[in-house]
């Protein structure tokens, strides 16, 4: 009888193990992202226009994935799901970056985005804006550089050595024609407060020994546009949606309804010149958009860079993702945002 106790405490003991072992394995991380096809966000209840028509019979969407840190589990079954891919964690992430400094660039990529849509949408449509800058916006600050004790990503840089700055390249062209071990008296804003400190210059191999601060900088500006325009997109980072922003701001913009009753969606970056750039993960967004009812599919047709040549294009991957999933929604190839309202126009004229 004893024995037979033993023997049950002992397998008792062993399932115990195997759970623990079991739930531990789920908190490890790996070096590696899980992304999957996410969701069809419609662009009516995000983007408001001051007087725009925000009642039109068509539709226009943006696409997004879903990105987290891989598991031993998410990474078994990425690895057997169709449209999920995994990413090794430098593809996503830079080398020493943190949370903060990589929500940071996030929310520089979006903002960045959403400016561009503005101004190509405004363009099209032939209203008025302008820039007003506040500063410059550090996004990182590089491990064992002057800066490291002193910034974080988020701040507001306003001044240096008694100037104010307002644009990145002033405040760069300033510290590099210092000498390596000079000072300067950095003024910064952090949560609403003003602090300023000093901060030793370093000489930095990779800019051939110029004197820097260590960290990323971009300019801190807002757009005032007229119309103004307000975007409500907090959950979504980077920049992919930039054409479908600008495409749902210059209908709005206009009386006419440019979407003609189709339910549109799409992905790509967007330049201040119009040009619509690739972007990651497309297969899953032609899946999330699918999914969403989505009748045509803007895809990037991007133009690739010599050492890239052998890649396919966004809009070849998107037409092979759409004929995997047996889709009959439309996959339309766009170089620059005016081929989308072309293709657009010849839709409303066609009807």
């Amino acid at each position: 009888m004893e024995g037979r106790t033993k023997v049950k405490n002992k397998r008792t003991a062993v399932t115990y193990l195997l759970l623990i072992a079991i739930i531990t394995a789920a908190f490890i991380p790996l070096p590696y992202y899980i992304t999957k096809p996410g969701d069809g966000h419609e662009l009516d209840p995000i983007v408001h226009v001051d007087g725009g028509d925000e009642n039109d019979t068509g539709t226009f969407m943006l696409t997004t994935i879903r990105m987290g840190p891989a598991n031993i589990y998410s990474y078994i079954w990425a690895y057997i799901k169709d449209y999920e891919e995994i990413l090794p964690k430098e593809d996503v992430r830079y080398p020493h970056e943190s949370d903060s400094e990589y929500n940071a660039r996030q929310v520089h990529l979006m903002d960045s985005s959403q400016q561009n849509a503005i101004t190509v949408a405004f363009d099209e449509a032939g209203k008025t804006y302008e820039w007003l800058y506040q500063g410059i916006k550090v996004l990182a600050v590089y491990p064992d550089m002057p800066a490291e004790d002193v910034l974080e990503a988020g701040d507001r840089i306003i001044g240096i050595d008694g100037q104010k700055v307002k644009q990145s390249k002033n405040m760069t062209d300033y510290v590099q024609s210092k000498e390596p071990g000079e000072t300067v008296t950095v003024k910064y804003e952090r949560e609403e407060k003003q602090n300023e400190a000093e901060i030793e210059l370093k000489a930095f191999a990779e800019l051939d020994g110029k004197s820097g601060l260590g960290i990323s900088l971009a300019d801190d500006r807002v757009l005032k546009s007229d119309p103004e325009v307000n975007l409500e997109a907090e959950e979504i980072g980077g920049p992919s949606a930039g054409l479908m922003f600008t495409l749902e701001i210059y209908d709005q913009l206009l009386e006419d309804d440019i979407a003609a009753g189709l339910r549109i969606a799409g992905t790509g970056t967007i330049s201040s010149d119009g040009t619509v750039g690739r972007i990651g993960g497309i297969e899953q967004k032609v899946v999330a958009a699918d999914r969403a009812g989505a009748e045509v599919f803007f895809a990037p047709d991007d133009e690739l860079p010599e050492e890239m040549k052998d890649l396919p294009t966004n809009y070849e991957q998107a037409k092979k993702a759409a004929e995997d999933i047996k889709t009959n929604m439309k996959i339309v190839p766009v170089k620059t945002f005016s081929d989308a309202v072309s293709y657009l126009s010849n839709r409303a004229v066609s009807k």
